[in-house]
């Protein structure tokens, strides 16, 4: 069989499992996603009230800009360990002569995506799969099995170390001045040289303050409490950190 029957029949019997999917988790009723590369758990919501977790795998990533596909074992961006299962379907394509299987990263489109979820499904099993939809790039994943919050200690530890934003969800903390907001420009000074989805190390987070907050801070040779009354620091999650540095640097 050659790749496009393939890929075509693999599909056709994704679409009837990835609909029951659907239907049985409500999946289209939820309004915000989140997902933790650390414990590789998918998180679904409206509320703390009304949420699902899933277990996942990432698959693969296409880009909306280079219009390329990307495999997971072969993205070294991506940090999530369980990816090293996407090898089996790598060695399933160089088996078969699949040439879309075997490529770490190649021009594609959309279509592939699902075509090669599909794929992924029949090989590595699972229960659904989830399409991620990231500003510049569609995030692939297959679904193994469902988890509940309730004395889960990866979904706690997921918990723990995010905010929860009222308009971006949960994502990481990130710590700003009193003065600082996404509607004034008033100068942004970071700690280091921020960029959106970097790694962090463990205890180093996004800080930043604006420029009044930064003649004080010389003024007082540092951070005191005499500065630091000044700043009055706040929590804010990463997405506003990034909101209010776009602004102040446009």
């Amino acid at each position: 069989m050659d790749y496009k029957e393939f890929s075509e029949s693999e599909l056709n019997k994704l679409i009837p499992i990835q609909n029951d999917f659907k239907a049985e988790f409500k999946l289209d009723d939820f309004a915000h996603w989140f997902y933790d590369a650390d414990v590789e758990i998918l998180r679904l919501y409206n509320d703390d009230n009304d949420e699902v977790f899933f277990k996942y795998i990432p698959i693969g990533t296409f880009s909306l800009t280079s219009k390329t596909w990307m495999w997971s074992w072969f993205n070294n961006y991506l940090s999530e360990k369980n990816k090293i299962e996407t090898l089996k379907i790598k060695k399933f394509g160089e088996e078969n002569n699949y040439e879309k299987l075997t490529n770490g990263t190649f021009p594609s489109d959309e279509y592939d995506g699902w075509e090669f979820l599909a794929i992924s499904f029949e090989i590595l099993k699972g229960i659904g799969t989830y399409k991620i939809n990231l500003e510049n790039l569609e995030y692939y994943v297959l679904i193994p099995e469902q988890v509940y919050a309730d004395g889960n200690s990866e979904v706690k530890k997921m918990k723990q170390k995010k905010l929860e934003c009222g308009n971006h969800g949960y994502r990481r903390p990130a710590f700003v001045c009193q003065h600082l907001d996404p509607e004034t420009k008033r100068g942004f000074i970071e700690s280091f040289e921020a960029t959106p989805d970097m790694d962090l190390e463990d205890e180093e987070y996004f800080e930043a303050w604006c420029d009044d907050c930064e003649k004080i801070r010389v003024k007082y040779n540092g951070w005191n409490e005499e500065s630091e009354k000044f700043a009055n620091i706040k929590m804010v999650c990463e997405n506003c950190y990034f909101e209010m540095k776009a602004l102040n640097n446009s």
